[in-house]
């Protein structure tokens, strides 16, 4: 395993993750706008080769911590037997549109 210089994730917590109400008895956690905003500036200089150092132990870390909480809000989901559709609306013509805030890291 090669080690890698991240921006502690831990830090993110406090100002980068809000709980969001899917249902009266589930709630996942999710990016900021702020968080997820610079989640994707940072994604698109990594694609462009033009993120820094710095940018790039950012980066690690955002994405340290969104497989972190894809994972935690998975065993929520689960655990609640929740599921983004309805069986009702499987018969449905309009197309659905879900979200991932997963990333995942390259290596």
């Amino acid at each position: 395993m090669t080690p890698q210089l991240m921006v502690r994730p831990s830090s993110l917590i406090g100002s980068g993750l809000r709980m969001e109400q899917v249902d009266s008895n589930l709630s996942f956690f999710k990016f900021t706008d702020e968080l997820q905003s610079r989640l994707e500036e940072l994604l698109e200089k990594h694609k462009a080769g033009l993120v820094t150092p710095d940018e790039e132990a950012e980066l690690a870390g955002i994405s340290d911590l969104s497989q972190i909480f894809t994972f935690i809000n998975s065993r929520l989901a689960a655990q609640a037997k929740w599921s983004p559709t309805e069986p009702e609306d499987l018969y449905n013509d309009e197309q659905d549109s879900y979200v991932n805030t997963a990333t995942p890291q390259n290596k």
